[in-house]
């Protein structure tokens, strides 16, 4: 059978999550439903919440499934669910059903966020075991930059022919290119290495990096490591959605932004979102995944201690952009850090259990934020919150490298033994 290109490989699990990524356009579609249907902004915004819990839950109890039967089938599986969604959406709309709508883009949409998010990532950190960080980055990349090519699209495309046609159209498109992406991506053969790498390590010239422990999805949930990830990756999350929230708001109430200049930084946010994940992801094949996240909290526990007092704009929009660069790298050197914690055996499976994050902090960091702003008329007790609890996923990352190095001191006491 001829060898696949892992180049290719990594271009399907784009086409795969710039579809999914889609779901982040879904402020687009709000107003007009509003307008349309006489639903409250409430009633509309429940949906997007049930996806991305449901996207979290799926993740965690379809990673097995992606294990078992591969990223081909999944991907397809993904597919079939997330454009279903979107084509049932049209009917709910038509129908003006808002349970239905509720079903079809939040249960059923979310089922194919999930099973689509995590069936390429696995599979690319095999292809790229010299790179995980840069093939995993380029692959949630696609997922963090699909509103920026979605959001004009569908605001486009519901002035042109109204909300219904749209979904119908859109769930078509995003399963044509899920579809292509499936047919394409493939497990590479057992213990494979790109040539060069090989090279290297057959003229001795490169020592193979091994992974900490090839661990089951079991296995792994029992180790301390899992779940000191599991709380990082809750704070990162809950750190910058939190932020994603406020960011309008605050800009235009605490730096006296205009409302356009607000819209702007919210828009560029998304660039330093999509770009971060390449950015970081990359830059932790050099320095270490446990070294990333270190540094991703200790800039964090600071940037949220000094937004409350900042009132120069250019401030500000650094901060933010530095922040929320920090939120999609975490995404995007998670798969990498499985592999190197946990090894790649059931890592479609591992990454879907610690997914569970999102879900949890898609519900808390919201509440938290809108909470603390009710109550207190201003968003600088809620930074000053987060800033306490990253300040506890700091630690966690002190303690996850601790654990990385003690189980590594420990191979190599033993290796030396024998």
């Amino acid at each position: 059978m001829k060898q696949k290109n892992r180049w290719l490989i990594a271009l399907s699990a784009i086409f795969i999550h710039l579809s999914i990524g889609s779901v982040y356009a879904y402020s687009v579609f709000q107003t007009p439903m509003v307008e349309e249907l006489g639903w409250t902004g409430a009633n509309v915004t429940v949906a997007f919440t049930i996806a991305i819990f449901f996207l979290g839950t799926s993740a965690a109890f379809f990673g097995r499934f992606v294990e078992k039967r591969g990223p081909r089938v999944s991907a397809f599986v993904a597919a079939v669910l997330f454009s279903g969604g979107l084509i049932g959406t049209g009917l709910s709309i038509s129908a003006g059903s808002l349970y239905g709508f509720y079903l079809t883009y939040g249960v059923i949409g979310g089922f194919g966020l999930g099973i689509g998010y995590i069936a390429p990532v696995s599979t690319l950190v095999k292809w790229f075991p010299d790179r995980r960080g840069l093939a995993t980055g380029m692959a949630v990349f696609g997922f963090g930059a699909g509103s920026l090519i979605a959001s004009p699209v569908a605001a486009s495309l519901i002035e042109m022919m109204g909300l219904t046609m749209t979904f119908y159209l859109l769930g078509g498109v995003y399963f044509i290119l899920m579809a292509l992406g499936a047919s394409y991506i493939a497990r590479p053969p057992e213990d494979w290495m790109p040539a060069s790498q090989k090279e290297q390590t057959d003229e001795g010239k490169l020592v193979k990096k091994e992974d900490l422990s090839q661990l089951t999805a079991n296995e792994a949930i029992k180790t301390k490591r899992f779940w000191l990830l599991w709380w990082m990756m809750f704070i990162n999350i809950s750190a910058g959605i939190m932020l994603i929230a406020v960011a309008s708001p605050m800009a235009q109430e605490t730096v006296g932004m205009s409302t356009m200049a607000a819209a702007t930084v919210v828009g560029v946010m998304g660039l330093f979102n999509g770009g971060g994940r390449i950015a970081w992801a990359s830059f932790s094949d050099y320095i270490g995944r446990e070294n990333v996240y270190l540094l991703f909290f200790i800039v964090q526990v600071v940037a949220f201690l000094i937004l409350p007092m900042v009132t120069n704009a250019i401030i500000f929009q650094i901060l933010m952009y530095l922040i929320v660069s920090m939120y999609g790298g975490g995404f995007a050197s998670l798969p990498a850090f499985i592999g190197d914690m946990f090894g790649t055996k059931q890592l479609g499976a591992i990454h879907g259990y610690l997914l569970t994050s999102w879900a949890v902090a898609g519900v808390v960091g919201p509440t938290i934020v809108s909470t603390i702003r009710e109550t207190m008329g201003n968003y600088d007790s809620a930074f000053y919150i987060f800033a306490v609890l990253l300040a506890t996923a700091l630690g966690a990352a002190y303690l996850t490298k601790r654990d990385i190095n003690g189980i590594r001191q420990e191979k190599l006491k033993l290796a030396n033994q024998s």
